[in-house]
């Protein structure tokens, strides 16, 4: 990886440009190098490439997946990236969210948080897919949606409403029911929004990490960690957050 020339204006999400380095990583069966992968992110690919370099303690990348999320919160356009990436051992989740502090949008901080969970602890990979007209199926249909959970700590998930008996007219109490759904985060990737290429990285992704976690053969390494960066300092305290969908 290239050196970064000196920026010459603060780095914004949209602001590729200034955070462009030329990767030797080669691509594999996922769409890109993990440098790669944060570089289309754009969403501050220089900051978010230190970070996840600092939590891999100088492991070697196994697989990746980069997930850019977009959402509206009134007049306001809110993005924010998780960054899951898969060694041997550990799986690393790294979560970055940006804050605007005044109204002219100058004041700008970020907000960062990582996990590192031993692949050993890791209890369940489950995925949800979406195929559009099923009735027309065909083997080389691609998967239209897919959701990605992963849970490690026990946490659950619980979901409830009103309970009905199926009579629109019906106005009695029948209680509530739900669903409990065990996960410590979940990502969903649609091909509409993400690219079907997204849709197969997260397949290849967690094929490697059911691989490491039931200690079958593992895929082989497809991309080296992160070259190593002068440390900063700036990453000492991290914030924690909850892993969710938002």
């Amino acid at each position: 990886m290239s050196s970064q020339p000196p920026a010459s204006a603060p780095e914004t999400p949209g602001n590729e440009n200034q955070a462009v380095r030329h990767s030797s990583h080669n691509h594999s069966a996922q769409g890109q190098s993990l440098e790669g992968a944060l570089q289309k992110a754009g969403f501050y690919p220089r900051l978010v490439a230190d970070v996840v370099d600092d939590a891999l303690d100088g492991r070697d990348c196994v697989a990746h997946l980069v997930h850019l999320e977009t959402h509206f919160d009134r007049a306001e356009v809110r993005r924010h990236i998780t960054v899951l990436v898969l060694t041997a051992d550990m799986l690393v989740i790294t979560h970055v969210d940006d804050q605007q502090l005044d109204e002219a949008g100058e004041q700008i901080v970020a907000q960062i948080s990582t996990e590192s969970v031993p692949v050993a602890q890791i209890r369940s990979v489950v995925l949800s897919y979406m195929y559009a007209q099923p009735q027309n199926y065909k083997p080389s249909d691609p998967v239209r949606e897919l959701t990605l959970s992963i849970a490690w700590s026990g946490g659950q998930r619980l979901d409830m409403g009103p309970a009905s008996c199926g009579d629109p007219q019906c106005e009695a109490d029948h209680g509530y029911s739900g669903t409990i759904a065990q996960e410590d985060i979940v990502l969903r990737i649609s091909a509409e929004a993400d690219g079907l290429q997204a849709v197969q990285d997260a397949k290849l992704f967690a094929r490697a990490l059911r691989a490491v976690n039931t200690g079958s053969a593992a895929p082989m390494p497809h991309i080296q960690s992160l070259p190593s960066r002068p440390r900063s300092g700036v990453f000492g305290n991290r914030l924690s957050r909850g892993h969710q969908q938002r």
